[in-house]
């Protein structure tokens, strides 16, 4: 049996927890499983090392930036491996490179197109332990790259996959994946399966306990993820395909996301090519777009409102104040005080009255929805960031998720 494992930056923050790791890894190889084990740089060490780079420069290469975050993993990857051979158990680290991770050349946010594992494999066959440093890989032309946050999770079920692993786990310092965020609802109930699609939607709509990417490759290679924490030894969450799901349950949890911010532009052209100038633009100078919403035409001309992260408002409101003679607009506006709140279920499409009844729980508490997005799984409302706590609690609440 091969099991791929994936320890993150809080399981291997100090000495003491890396040898916690290493017992637990080294457990699991007594047990006859053949181990790959991938992970994040210690603690805090990304952000120290990006706090270095721009104490030196404001503008600093994109490559050199990926050289130094990548040590980051490499530091832990070497330090387990040390602490594995100190009981007794035979390890070997590899950098992305030396894994045969391959990736293309978008440096600080890298997708990997290729994996050789034929070093990997070579390893294991020899009975040893192979630890991987996450988050980093090499584009054909031999350069270092680091695939964005989030992306040792990445790299564990794109190991996976490529090993045809029986199954990925990831640890972290939670015990699974909940009905919503414990630290707003502690009744918040902890699930034991979660379908690819219902956990793609909760890691994009905020729940930060697995990345985005990494859930889509799973979708897409069909491996199961075992969420679990590394501070004990209980089970924690499955995520695989689910086809029998009780389809009575509507609502399966509840996210929010904070790092939003809302953008109106206000009577633009009500003709072809006008929504596509705006957004095409906000692409080409890499502004994640998430919500849109247009308003009903009058006199020829509408409005067009659309949410970003926090982090690219300023770019957003230089673009759209550039291209406001383009597109016929006669004012913007932003506001950074708002807060996306979600419901999740595979349940939904057969539940006629779920958006309705989400609608009226935020009513009742008084919470103005300012956008709204769906889709078969999902409803997503914008409100006042002050109001996101009630309004999970009472979401949570209303759809019996405790």
């Amino acid at each position: 049996m091969l099991i791929v494992q994936k320890y993150g930056g809080s399981s291997v923050a100090n000495a003491e927890r890396i040898q916690r790791v290493a017992r637990r890894v080294a457990d699991s190889h007594q047990e006859n499983q053949q181990m790959v084990v991938v992970v994040s740089a210690m603690g805090d060490t990304t952000d120290e090392l990006i706090d270095l780079i721009h104490q030196l420069s404001p503008q600093p290469s994109e490559r050199e930036t990926d050289v130094i975050l990548s040590t980051g993993e490499q530091v832990s990857m070497a330090l387990l491996a040390i602490a594995l051979e100190a009981l007794g158990r035979p390890a070997v680290s590899f950098t992305g490179a030396q894994a045969g991770i391959l990736t293309d050349n978008a440096h600080g946010k890298a997708r990997i197109f290729e994996i050789n594992a034929q070093r990997i494999q070579e390893e294991l066959q020899q009975g040893k332990i192979v630890i991987v440093a996450g988050f980093q890989g090499m584009s054909q032309e031999g350069h270092i790259t680091t695939l964005g946050r989030g992306g040792s999770d990445t790299t564990a079920v794109a190991l996976a996959a490529a090993l045809k692993a029986d199954v990925c786990e990831i640890y972290t310092d939670v015990d699974g994946v909940y009905t919503t965020d414990p630290r707003i609802v502690p009744e918040a109930r902890k699930l034991e399966v979660i379908s690819f699609d219902e956990m793609l939607e909760m890691a994009s709509l905020g729940a930060g306990v697995l990345h985005p990417r990494s859930v889509e490759l799973a979708k897409k290679y069909q491996m199961p993820i075992h969420v679990r924490s590394s501070f004990n030894r209980n089970e924690g969450t499955m995520v695989k395909e689910v086809e029998n799901m009780e389809r009575s349950i509507a609502v399966t949890g509840v996210a929010y996301d904070v790092n939003v911010a809302k953008i109106g532009v206000y009577d633009l052209y009500d003709q072809p090519g006008i929504a596509y100038k705006l957004f095409k633009t906000l692409s080409e100078k890499k502004v994640n777009v998430d919500m849109i919403v247009q308003s009903a035409t009058r006199n020829r001309l509408n409005d067009i409102a659309f949410t970003c992260s926090q982090a690219d408002l300023p770019k957003a409101l230089e673009i759209v104040e550039t291209l406001l003679p383009e597109v016929g607009a006669t004012s913007f506006s932003s506001d950074d005080s708002v807060a996306k709140v979600s419901i999740v279920g595979a349940g939904m499409v057969s539940n006629p009255g779920v958006a309705a009844s989400m609608f009226e729980t935020l009513v009742d508490e008084g919470i103005n929805i300012e956008m709204i997005s769906t889709s078969e799984i999902k409803v997503s409302c914008i409100i006042k960031a002050d109001a996101i706590k009630t309004a999970v609690q009472a979401l949570h609440k209303k759809f019996n998720l405790a």
